[in-house]
């Protein structure tokens, strides 16, 4: 565009267009701005960009004011590109200001308008280079120990950013979080905790948007220390267009966690040790004069206590736990006025639960709701054992009945499920289990898809396509990814529909019962020991609770939930498997590869076209052999990837001396070191990845060898070509081929795969790249190990192979509750729950196959006429089975961490479809 098209003069002689360079960031305005812009005014400019890969980003000041009228005679537009022709970004009139706006090149086209009438103030808006921090805003850790730092740290952040930071914990091992410095922007007039509007970041137990938030931090107060035990504990950081702080910085530990077998669920949770924060202790509301805080509701504080404004069964305390856990008592002391020396304390009380701090219940006994007993007098502590313990984020306590006043000092008893032996989580809640091995008979539509039955974290949930199906029709199928001893079922209702609280819309299963199996193909039941038959696991009529059921431990990799009777709402589920990893011992085939269900059975995700979104490399290793497997070179990019391919002659190869493996590998993609590639980039793009697909693992092969120093690095570019840097590997790392393994986060756009390769100099070296595999059903803890060589390997190596963690012997312990902490009110209960323990059972049959083999020959041997006692024994239970009625499992199963009173009673079954036997 020659300068005659780029500058016009304003009435008032101001110069009103221009050719700009971003590398200085400026500012553009109307003729006169803040005053009257003048009449037929046509003013353009254009931005660039040095580099080709930066971008620019427009921020428009919000004092913003051009002729309204549709925009058809004053306006502002914005083309992506150098010209008046490139691709309209937005056109823009009235009084509001347009949204930051950034390109997707290195040029900007600006045009501004008005005609001979209504004139107004007009705009003003900053020009820069778009600093994403991206070498520092997407990163995993896996190291024991590591910093985490806002990009740009001591210094102010970005602005503009959404960065993730996943930190990935291997089997067994907790992860601590400690924040050392802290200053985001915040709004002052927001007091409340996790009101940030600007400048944020959010903590999440899992993968950012899909594991429970455990909180959104802003301003200038440190958050509290943070522990997680689910395997990946994630921090989202969001900024705005305006105002920049210095960031955070934070330190994270990872520790062993042990496993006893004499584990007992009654641990402290650590308001009397200060564990509890008080960030994390809130009330309905507290005394005017602030000497009876939350804070000091503490036990055995020595400054008083939690009083309210007001005497009321309506006030309550609360205690944010930060995560899921197993409440199986609470501590409770009075106070003596340290003013005026008079006595208070709570004689009775009630307690609610809560997993997302929204959906609240009160706890019964019976059919009632429980009252506990408390204090007699200021000074002593008083424990209340929960008859049967409950799983609960978030607890709230009502005094009903008090003495001169409420006065209320505690402390809460319990443990992590993950506490108890072989009984952690198998990653739906995290994320760490991956949508495409969750599936399901059928689903209502994408919102309430398989991939949404994750416990606690998901909104939702799974709803089956028919409204009202046949019992033991519908099925909710999870796919370890490898054998694991399972031995556990947390199951949750879900919510039908967003921001609703109709009942009609809430839904939950009764009963159900559950399938295993190690192939995907040979199914087989949870057994009742007491009648030979499928165990039938009860609920009870909760939709958002959490309901825990065990039963005997079971080597699988494929589970199955069968529901058997639900809501009149339907059926709807949320669920978390419980187990552990297989001793190593063990001599099944090692397996990371997700077994698909067999011909008779469709997946959800089959029926609505998810798989569609998958890019080709997904379903199996690019090994090259058939050429790009739908990758592409970057015809941007100054060099391009040579594919020595397995038809070539060796002289069309590197002509480095190179140690590969074997001689059936064959292609693969190079570049070479040479004066005429130095410092020239070669790039390779995935498919496209679709939106919400992931997390994936991106494995692949490599060489990075020679003086030349190569750079070999994965980034992801979106929609826009803005990329972001994953994985990086620098120098000489020898002539053998080694495993490069990243993860892919999950996106709610669709992104690109970029493979680059380049030397520093232009002496001897070689990048060589194969076997490329997105891969969905490899575990993300195998995903960040460490990578291997592969000399002496075959071409293609079987990167859903993994060992086996550290398995386990049998353990004795169960979940005992400590014998101090008793109910003061009589109960029927026994004063310890326990799980059932097979520690005398021999589990050797499960890895030794041949005995079975022997013993099913010799049986065959005794004859038909034991064939017939055997067929007519079968016929009897199935016949029995028929007929079995709910009064048939009616005991209470070991584990029974549940949201209801520890009595069964009868339930009047309702006249629907849904609320018959199978």
């Amino acid at each position: 565009m020659s300068l005659s098209l780029s500058l016009s003069f304003s009435l008032s002689g101001e110069v009103c267009g221009g050719t700009l360079d971003a590398s200085d960031a400026g500012y553009i305005t109307s003729p006169g701005y803040p005053l009257e812009y003048p009449p037929h005014q046509n003013c353009q400019w254009v931005i660039t960009a040095p580099e080709p890969s930066q971008r620019i980003v427009l921020n428009f000041n919000p004092h913003f004011e051009l002729e309204r009228l549709d925009c058809r005679y004053d306006f502002i537009e914005i083309r992506d590109g150098g010209s008046d022709s490139a691709e309209l970004l937005g056109k823009h009139c009235s009084n509001i200001a347009p949204p930051a706006i950034i390109s997707s090149g290195t040029a900007l086209h600006i045009k501004f308008v008005s005609d001979y009438a209504h004139q107004g103030a007009g705009f003003s808006l900053r020009y820069e280079i778009f600093k994403t921090g991206s070498e520092f805003c997407f990163r995993n850790f896996t190291s024991p120990s590591g910093v985490i730092e806002s990009p740009g740290f001591p210094d102010k952040y970005p602005h503009n950013l959404e960065c993730s930071y996943i930190i990935i914990t291997p089997p067994h091992m907790d992860v601590t979080l400690t924040f050392l410095t802290f200053d985001l922007e915040n709004d002052p007039l927001l007091s409340g905790e996790g009101d940030c509007k600007y400048d944020w970041l959010d903590v999440w137990d899992g993968l950012p948007q899909v594991g429970p938030l455990i909180g959104r931090y802003c301003g200038t107060k440190i958050p509290p220390e943070i522990q997680s035990s689910s395997g990946l504990l994630s921090l989202s950081f969001h900024t705005d267009m305006a105002v920049a702080k210095d960031g955070f910085s934070a330190r994270y530990n990872m520790t062993h966690k042990e496993v006893s077998d004499t584990f007992h669920c009654s641990t402290a949770f650590g308001l009397e040790s200060g564990k509890i924060s008080d960030d994390q202790i809130s009330a309905s509301s507290s005394f005017y004069d602030g000497r009876w805080s939350p804070r000091q509701a503490r036990l055995n504080n020595i400054d008083n206590a939690w009083t309210p404004s007001e005497d009321s069964p309506k006030e309550y305390i609360q205690v944010d736990l930060h995560f899921l856990k197993v409440l199986t008592g609470i501590a409770t002391q009075g106070a003596v006025s340290k003013e005026t020396q008079k006595s208070y304390y709570v004689s009775t009380f009630k307690l609610e639960v809560s997993t997302n701090g929204e959906d609240w219940m009160t706890y019964r006994y019976g059919k009632n709701h429980k009252v506990f007993h408390a204090n007699t007098d200021p000074y002593e502590v008083v424990l209340n054992r929960i008859p049967q313990p409950v799983l609960a984020r978030f607890v709230r306590i009502r005094p009903q009945v008090w003495k001169n006043g409420i006065a209320l000092r505690f402390e809460l008893y319990g443990c992590q499920i993950i506490d108890a032996p072989c009984s952690e989580m198998q990653g739906l809640l995290s994320g760490l289990l991956p949508d495409a091995q969750i599936s399901a008979s059928s689903a209502r539509d994408m919102l309430w898809s398989p991939g949404n039955a994750r416990l606690v974290g998901s909104h939702s949930g799974w709803f089956p396509g028919p409204a009202q199906p046949l019992a033991g029709e519908e099925w909710l199928q999870v796919d370890l990814g490898v054998p694991k001893t399972v031995g556990g079922i947390i199951t949750q209702g879900a919510r039908g529909g967003e921001g609703t609280s109709s009942t009609d819309n809430r839904a939950f299963v009764r009963k159900y019962r559950v399938a295993h199996c190690l192939d995907g193909k040979d199914w087989g039941f949870v057994m009742d020991s007491k009648t030979s038959l499928p165990k039938i696991f009860e609920t009870f009529q909760y939709f958002c609770f959490i309901y825990l059921r065990r039963f005997e431990e079971t080597l699988a990799q494929f589970i199955r939930i069968y529901p058997e009777r639900w809501s009149p709402a339907g059926i709807g589920m949320r669920v978390e498997i419980l187990g552990c990893d297989v001793p190593e011992t063990s001599t099944l085939a090692d397996t990371a590869t997700p077994t698909l269900s067999g011909p008779m059975e469709s997946s959800t995700a089959q029926r609505s076209g998810r798989a569609s979104s998958s890019p080709p490399s997904m379903g199996g290793v690019c090994d090259l052999e058939q050429g790009l497997c739908g990758w592409t070179h970057d015809l941007s990019a100054p060099l391009h990837w040579s594919l020595h391919s397995s038809s070539k002659a060796p002289a069309q190869g590197p002509s480095l001396d190179l140690a590969l493996p074997p001689t059936d590998l064959n292609s693969y993609l190079y570049i070479e070191a040479n004066p005429k590639t130095e410092r020239q980039r070669a790039r390779i793009l995935s498919p496209m990845v679709g939106p919400d697909t992931g997390p994936l693992c991106l494995l692949f092969s490599y060489q990075l060898w020679g003086e030349a120093l190569g750079t070999l690095r994965i980034l992801l570019r979106d929609a826009h070509h803005k990329e972001t840097l994953l994985w990086a590997l620098r120098g000489d790392q020898g002539p053998v081929w080694k495993e490069g393994r990243t993860i892919l986060p999950r996106s709610p756009k669709e992104f690109q795969v970029v493979m680059e390769g380049f030397f520093d100099h232009g002496t001897k070296g070689h990048i060589m790249i194969d076997n490329i595999h997105m891969s969905s059903g490899t575990p993300l803890e195998e995903c960040t190990r460490k990578s291997a060589d592969y000399t002496n390997m075959y071409k293609r190596p079987e990167f859903g192979d993994s060992r086996l963690f550290n398995g386990r012997d049998q353990l004795d312990g169960g979940w005992a509750f400590p014998e101090e902490l008793s109910s003061a009110a009589p109960s029927s209960e026994p004063l310890e729950t326990r799980v059932s323990s097979s520690a005398g059972k021999d589990n050797s049959w499960l890895y030794t196959l041949d005995p079975i083999l022997v013993t099913i020959i010799v049986m065959s041997s005794l004859g038909v006429l034991l064939g017939a006692v055997c067929a007519g024994m079968l016929l009897y239970c199935t016949c029995s089975y028929s007929g079995l009625s709910s009064r048939s499992s009616t005991t209470l199963e070991n584990y029974n961490f549940e949201l209801y009173d520890g009595l069964k009673h009868k339930v009047k079954l309702n006249q629907q479809r849904c609320c018959t036997e199978a």
